[in-house]
């Protein structure tokens, strides 16, 4: 138990570390394309720093990814880190923001949260809930670890866990989507440039809906996959006390 105190802690430091390297870039590219406050529609970037800001989000994961790999040996353990270290960095990430920048004004404030492969938007709480949910489940992982020789996720679990995921994405896709949609036919993306497309998309697109019945429709998918997997254990160690 000691052990995992540590590991948690110095996980956890390495993840608060990175989220101010993520905030302080953010400040740096807001002062130099958003000098009167971040607003939609979004900023036309130069193809250097966009594909830069891409490659920047593929080391980030990558990052946190070797924490997991580095910290333990055992998959499922590995997985709880990675996604630990995730959840810190992406909820300290904001914090640093509003410190940083005094954004965000609200937690129902709009935010661009992932460039792959498509842009997601989503107020700040969606991911911030999400994050919660990613150190419960982390933290449950890593407890019984400590009292088995090898925790295993379920596959109803898993399943679970990877269909609320991809709801939750497109949740936070679904508006991009209805916006190509409505403003292109599909005869037209055939034949549309993609530079052409993210031309257009900068110069025009507003998030203006959210949709939140599909958001946590995903959400409780996800919070169902976590009681599953606690009371599962639960029951096994309740059943070697007696």
């Amino acid at each position: 138990m000691k052990n995992m105190k540590h590991a948690l802690l110095w996980v956890g430091i390495y993840a608060i570390g990175m989220a101010f390297l993520e905030s302080a870039v953010v400040v740096y590219l807001r002062n130099m394309f958003y000098p009167d406050g971040f607003t939609f529609p979004i900023v036309q970037l130069n193809s250097q720093i966009a594909i830069t800001e891409v490659l920047r989000e593929v080391a980030t994961v990558l990052m946190l990814v070797s924490v997991g790999v580095l910290v333990t040996k055992k998959a499922s353990e590995r997985f709880a880190y990675f996604i630990y270290a995730f959840a810190i960095w992406d909820i300290f990430y904001y914090i640093f923001l509003y410190f940083l920048m005094g954004w965000p004004q609200s937690l129902l404030d709009w935010d661009i949260l992932f460039l792959i492969p498509v842009t997601w938007f989503g107020p700040v709480i969606s991911p911030v809930l999400i994050a919660f949910m990613m150190i419960v489940l982390a933290v449950s992982i890593i407890y019984f670890n400590q009292k088995f020789d090898k925790v295993k996720i379920s596959a109803i679990e898993w399943g679970l866990f990877t269909s609320g995921s991809v709801i939750v994405i497109l949740s936070w896709i679904w508006d991009t989507v209805l916006y190509v949609i409505n403003h292109f036919s599909f005869s037209k993306l055939a034949d549309i440039k993609l530079g052409e497309l993210i031309k257009s998309f900068s110069l025009d697109y507003v998030p203006e809906h959210f949709p939140w019945l599909i958001y946590f429709f995903g959400f409780s998918f996800i919070v169902t996959g976590i009681v599953h997997f606690f009371r599962r254990h639960l029951r096994i160690v309740n059943s070697w006390r007696k």
